[in-house]
């Protein structure tokens, strides 16, 4: 539950979710659109930065892998940046986020997700620390090279493993270092 900033009042009339850049397809889908397409159930622990975990979940939502695939990923797309509500961004590399157990969330324990966790789509990759799991996803953007996300720019690791206790990520970036990469990421969030 924990987050950065207010709970956004997502308004699915105008959600949209797209993929873009290094893709054959590009595409955006509406809400309802987005709704149509097939789900499927994952059972997973999740497992936050603050060291907490929850065990036992079950999140339903659209396999990421099946987005992947109806863009056509060029050869050179090795990256990913998540966007999300507000402005906030995460970073990816593909191998990480193109797995069969990954979802764009929907449900949680049968229930739609509430605002506070994420409603009314997250990212779901429960085999990174969850601040990977960006809430009020919109969309992907492909890359060949790594761009910080939000939490990233400001000290997170690039990748997150739990298993590798990669929590944060070394050296602190330097202004100049935060402003480029918040200027690539303010170009790619629309």
């Amino acid at each position: 539950m924990l987050h950065y900033g207010d709970v956004p009042m997502v308004d699915t009339d105008k959600w949209t979710f797209r993929v873009s850049g290094l893709v054959d397809r590009p595409f955006s889908l509406t809400w309802d659109e987005f709704q149509a397409l097939p789900r499927k159930t994952v059972h997973c622990d999740i497992h936050c930065v603050t060291t907490w975990s929850r065990l036992d979940n079950d999140f339903a939502g659209v396999p990421v892998q099946d987005l992947l695939q109806r863009a056509g990923l060029k050869k050179e797309a090795k990256y990913c940046l998540v966007v999300a509500e507000q402005g906030f961004t995460t970073n990816l590399p593909l191998s990480d986020l193109d797995r069969p157990g990954n979802l764009i969330a929907l449900d949680w324990a049968g229930e739609p997700l509430t605002p506070e966790h994420g409603g009314p789509a997250r990212l779901l990759v429960p085999h990174l620390y969850f601040w990977k799991s960006a809430k009020w996803v919109r969309g992907f953007e492909l890359l060949d090279d790594d761009l910080p996300g939000f939490w990233e720019q400001n000290g997170y690791h690039m990748r997150g493993d739990p298993w590798k206790e990669e929590r944060y990520g070394g050296r602190g970036l330097t202004q100049h270092e935060i402003n480029k990469f918040r200027n690539a990421s303010k170009k790619i969030v629309r």
